[in-house]
């Protein structure tokens, strides 16, 4: 018998803000019984988003943003910076640990392999890296510098870069799937030195061609139904979600306290 989960297809690009107050909100509306919801979403414009233990100071060059229209968020989950700019996100909340297990290194290589067939399905050859240096998991450059362990790579470029929260037996996991990549940009907003090295491809790259935000999401949305042998049901948010989902915007995700230090207090940006 199939497992039936909830699938929402972003239509149109959102704010970051706005895309991480969704993510949590689903994270946290699980429920007690297993559930998982599977999300797919884009930007409105270029953000930088920081990891949640990550020092804004040594990570992102603000003024670089401030001047070029590129916002910035701190994410619910771990890992480095991200630039999310033509891309596709995917995130997965779940509680569901008959499924996931309950161990973050299980249910993060479980979507990678979910994400490897994804990608099978668009007609590439994809795999999940090996160990990362440990100068990756100590230092302060960008996430896209290289796959870390378990990451989806191809020809040993990161194609796919995720980043997990766990709370109990229930996670968020959400992850960056560039359509195409700005090295140069990257690295302006990243403070990343122009001389370090980017392991970074994109779906139009290996491709050779454009892709489109909806043809990629079917492949990847099967990717998942078929690896976890789930039946994916629409999900459309109530006006009740929708409330608290800007209220957590507001509280959270649009405040510098968040974003520049942390702090889940203080004025809007």
């Amino acid at each position: 018998m199939s497992k039936i989960w909830l699938l929402l297809v972003e239509p149109e690009p959102l704010a970051g803000s706005l895309n991480m107050a969704v993510d949590e909100h689903l994270f946290h509306a699980l429920g007690g019984g297993p559930a998982t919801v599977l999300r797919f979403y884009r930007w409105v414009r270029p953000t930088a988003s920081l990891g949640r233990g990550q020092k804004a100071e040594q990570v992102v060059n603000r003024e670089f943003c401030s001047r070029n229209g590129i916002d910035i968020v701190r994410r619910l989950t771990g890992g480095k910076l991200v630039l999310h700019h033509r891309e596709i996100t995917y995130s997965v909340a779940s509680n569901d640990i008959g499924v996931f297990t309950d161990t973050l290194a299980g249910s993060y290589r479980l979507i990678s392999r979910a994400l490897v067939l994804g990608l099978k399905k668009m007609g590439l050859d994809a795999d999940l890296a090996g160990q990362a240096p440990p100068s990756y998991a100590r230092g302060t450059m960008p996430c896209f510098t290289l796959p870390a362990r378990d990451e989806v790579e191809i020809g040993g470029l990161k194609i796919i870069g995720s980043a997990q929260k766990r709370a109990g037996g229930a996670f968020l996991q959400h992850g960056s799937i560039p359509v195409s990549h700005d090295p140069a940009l990257l690295r302006a907003v990243s403070l990343y030195p122009e001389e370090g090295d980017l392991r970074m491809t994109s779906l139009s790259e290996v491709l050779g061609r454009e892709v489109g935000y909806d043809w990629a999401v079917e492949r990847m949305t099967a990717g998942f139904a078929e690896f976890f042998g789930a039946e994916l049901r629409p999900l459309t948010l109530a006006d009740a979600d929708r409330d608290a989902v800007r209220a957590l915007e507001g509280r959270k995700y649009a405040s510098a306290a968040w974003t520049f230090e942390g702090r889940e207090d203080g004025p809007a940006v």
